[in-house]
């Protein structure tokens, strides 16, 4: 899975590099959304399949500490991108003659830059609170990696208030983008049902599909996680939950976007002609020589 992860987002990263029709600020968003989901991935996965092959399965103090910062960096960053991605696609169907003009290229790049400093800067505070309390014993966490509750299980204080700290900071982290997909693609509903042409519609509808499919699978599955009442799942089903969003969804999201977008398989094809041509023709010449 986690080759997997790698290798589906590094292609999507190199064909919008090299192909010249995919330097558009939709690309442009999925490329560091790719980005996002590598780094993502390699925050847990290395580190879990190293235990999962040696007897002795631990994790420093500041390597716990380090893992759940940019866990929850990370995820807060996605959150923000989905956004940005919903808002670009929202300008792309409803004011597409104004498009290439608010969508420009510095834009786009402000954008991401923000996206970035909040995934950043927004969790630290949390982190930060939550391992300087004192922990005295038992020092194993019943999960995968270090995560906000089965952290939170070990302290010997009252986690009350991180507790709170936390769902505040969630509600605010996913409401605030999910509210702006949320706009964005009602207007573009809106927009779409509109046009008289069906074959419109269906290309309108096919560009944000995948989109759709990503942003319902992770808010779904974080909001599952970092939203429910305390009592409401056992471990199990949280540590289910947490595998799905962290490892699974990353995996996943480039077959969503590439099996979903003929640009994209274009660009592809484009690049291995070219690459097998250049390949021939390198063969022919030494052949002639």
């Amino acid at each position: 899975m986690y080759s997997l992860t790698l290798l589906g987002n590094g292609l999507i990263i190199i064909l919008t590099l090299v192909d010249s029709a995919l330097h558009t600020p939709m690309y442009f968003f999925l490329r560091n959304l790719s980005f996002l989901e590598i780094c993502y991935t390699t925050v847990t996965l290395p580190k879990m399949l190293a235990n999962f092959a040696s007897e002795v399965k631990n994790i420093s103090f500041a390597g716990c500490a380090a893992q759940m910062y940019f866990l929850l960096s990370l995820g807060t960053v996605e959150c923000y991108l989905l956004a940005v991605m919903a808002y670009d696609r929202y300008m792309a169907i409803c004011c597409p003659l104004h498009y290439p003009v608010i969508m420009n290229q510095k834009a786009c790049a402000q954008m991401t830059v923000v996206s970035w400093l909040c995934g950043i800067l927004m969790p630290l505070g949390n982190v930060v609170w939550i391992f300087t309390l004192p922990y005295c014993g038992p020092n194993k966490i019943n999960h995968f990696f270090c995560d906000v509750p089965p952290v939170l299980k070990l302290a010997c204080a009252d986690t009350t208030m991180n507790e709170m700290s936390i769902l505040a900071l969630s509600v605010l982290i996913t409401l605030s983008p999910f509210l702006l997909v949320l706009v964005s693609y009602i207007r573009i509903l809106f927009t779409v049902l509109k046009m008289p042409s069906a074959k419109g519609r269906h290309k309108a509808f096919s560009t944000c599909s995948s989109h759709l499919i990503v942003v319902t699978v992770f808010y779904g599955s974080a909001s599952a996680m970092y939203l429910h009442p305390k009592s409401s799942h056992s471990e199990n089903i949280d540590q289910l939950v947490a595998l799905f969003y962290s490892i699974i969804t990353p995996m996943l999201n480039p077959m969503i976007y590439s099996l979903r977008n003929k640009e994209f398989k274009d660009a592809l094809r484009r690049t291995l002609s070219v690459r097998t041509s250049h390949t021939l023709s390198k063969h022919s010449l030494l052949y002639r020589t």
